[in-house]
């Protein structure tokens, strides 16, 4: 799950200002493993066909070569299923070696069960990680909704939630690099998601202490009631759909100031097509 936090490109998640931070792993450029891809994408991507019934179109949207921010929305909880699909497809699409990074909320990078995702590119949400790995010519996935879009109530599903952050943006525009926004539909059908709980956290001070937005409440395997979501849970079996958009050259239509007129761009390129998505889904969880 990956957090854009705020509005600045200053601000990311994971530069952490209290304790809890201290214990996070970070995650480095040197951490992903071409190899290690190599030896398990055929049996991960067997796994997620067979289970989620993956469908990922648009990946010859993404250029072919050089430094790319892909933005997202993500769904399904501290599991979000469809970010490893996607890392998967694009793993077997580009190949192994070309250089892919995913920015990680705190709460994912500090579960051990998630450790291995570091050698596929898993990195803290930074704006040090996001910079390197772009300017390094790497392609590097964001969601700026974060924990409050991947636990929003199931029944909407078909929302893009970006929480108003436009760090991504800023980015974007410092780097000189094309958004390429990707849209999925499935994930919040692989538990039945109650509420984010976002006035809940902002009760218990979880916003200052921990940077969570969320304190969510989802009926979700094995736990059955699972409040807050921080051991993960086992994902029902939904069916998946990724689609990748065209790239969009953000300084060629809006300049370098225009910050808040991009974002409302992008926002309105991906619930199009989230929009277009879920109206072909003939059924929830069958797709």
């Amino acid at each position: 799950m990956v957090l854009w936090k705020t509005a600045g490109p200053e601000e990311f998640s994971g530069e952490s200002r209290h304790p809890f931070g201290r214990i996070v792993p970070n995650g480095r450029l040197e951490d992903r493993d071409p190899d290690f891809i190599r030896a398990v994408l055929p049996a991960a991507w067997l796994a997620a066909t067979l289970w989620f019934r993956a469908d990922v179109h648009g990946l010859e949207n993404i250029p072919a070569s050089g430094p790319v921010l892909l933005v997202g929305n993500h769904s399904g909880g501290n599991m979000t299923p469809d970010t490893m699909v996607l890392v998967l497809a694009f793993c077997g699409y580009f190949g192994a070696d070309r250089p892919f990074y995913q920015l990680a909320h705190n709460l994912v990078m500090a579960q051990p069960v998630l450790q291995p995702l570091r050698k596929f590119g898993m990195m803290l949400a930074t704006e040090s990680n996001a910079r390197a790995a772009l300017d390094r010519g790497a392609a590097v996935l964001v969601y700026p909704g974060g924990d409050v879009e991947v636990h929003r109530p199931s029944w909407e599903s078909g929302k893009v939630e970006l929480a108003g952050r436009s760090g991504f943006i800023h980015l974007a525009l410092q780097r000189g690099v094309p958004v390429v926004p990707v849209v999925s539909v499935g994930g919040q059908e692989t538990a039945l998601f109650l509420s984010s709980g976002q006035r809940l956290a902002r009760a218990l001070g979880l916003d200052r202490l921990f940077q969570l937005k969320v304190l969510p409440v989802s009926l979700a395997l094995p736990w059955g009631i699972n409040v807050g979501d921080f051991l993960g849970h086992l994902p029902l079996p939904a069916k998946l759909q990724v689609q990748v958009l065209e790239p969009v050259d953000l300084h060629e239509f809006f300049g370098d100031r225009d910050v808040e007129g991009a974002y409302r761009h992008v926002r309105s390129l991906m619930q199009s097509a989230l929009d277009s998505m879920s109206e072909r889904r003939r059924f929830p969880v069958l797709g």
